[in-house]
């Protein structure tokens, strides 16, 4: 991996939103790593350490939640931030992702904007 180049993993089912997600960080210097579940995710998360996860909550294995709670639980892996994105934007959805340990949680469809 080249020196200074951070890395952000992409947990989201949906191809075309994941690579939307990816083709935004790749154009701001991230390097991607794309997952379409969460159980396989799970030992990738452990084993590369990514800067930054975006993470959708609604997986069509285990809830992007539990990713969530698991991580918090471990020690390695409790400082990763995590960004929930989720079609799921209800104020107890938010406040459930935050409570799970959410850095922030955006709710789809997600604009951007160039900086």
């Amino acid at each position: 991996m080249p020196t200074g180049q951070k890395t952000v993993m992409i947990i989201e089912d949906e191809p075309d939103a994941a690579e939307l997600f990816a083709e935004m960080m790749r154009v701001n210097g991230f390097r991607v790593i794309k997952m379409f579940s969460s159980t396989p995710a799970i030992p990738i998360i452990a084993q590369e350490k990514p800067d930054i996860i975006l993470l959708d909550i609604m997986m069509p294995d285990i809830s992007g939640l539990e990713v969530l709670r698991y991580m918090r639980r471990e020690p390695e892996l409790a400082k990763i931030p995590v960004i929930v994105v989720s079609a799921k934007s209800m104020p107890g959805d938010i406040k459930t992702g935050l409570e799970a340990g959410a850095s922030m949680y955006l709710t789809k469809p997600v604009g951007f904007q160039d900086p």
